[in-house]
């Protein structure tokens, strides 16, 4: 849990959880750099153009006029571990609009019911499967899991 225990920053505890993450967290990470720089984003940050409207001339207004930031994912970000990055986002406003799939849902159901486990990228599905395992990018699913879901 991001929130509990230290005196480090939240964010800082977010993008450091990346580097024991599977799959895409490396963008993952990226993302929440310009995530970071969009909030802190105000259209008085740029220069007044002619052809504005009057309003956004007003430097009061300037200042309060923010980003709305959509974040955007695929199931695959949750199931590789990447849902307790994306809740803390929403959770603390540093997002606006979420917009998914319900694609990994079962993959989260799955994860309650047996345990998930961190592999290696380079690992073959083809000598995998025989053992009864699966590959998620590095993550390892046993069969039994899936079974326990069905």
């Amino acid at each position: 849990n991001f929130d509990e225990g230290s005196k480090i920053l939240p964010e800082t505890k977010v993008l450091n959880s990346l580097m024991s993450t599977g799959f895409q967290a490396t963008h993952m990470a990226q993302a929440a750099i310009e995530i970071d720089r969009m909030r802190h984003w105000r259209l008085s940050q740029i220069p007044i153009e002619e052809e504005m409207d009057d309003d956004f001339k007003e430097m009061s207004i300037r200042q309060n006029t923010k980003c709305t930031i959509f974040l955007s994912y695929t199931s695959n970000m949750i199931s590789s571990g990447v849902r307790e990055v994306i809740r803390f986002l929403v959770q603390h406003k540093m997002v606006d609009c979420l917009v998914t799939t319900a694609g990994g849902i079962e993959e989260d159901f799955i994860k309650c019911l047996a345990p998930t486990y961190v592999g290696d990228f380079a690992l073959r599905g083809k000598e995998l499967r025989p053992l009864g395992v699966n590959r998620i990018g590095n993550l390892l699913v046993p069969n039994e899991n899936y079974c326990k879901f069905e």
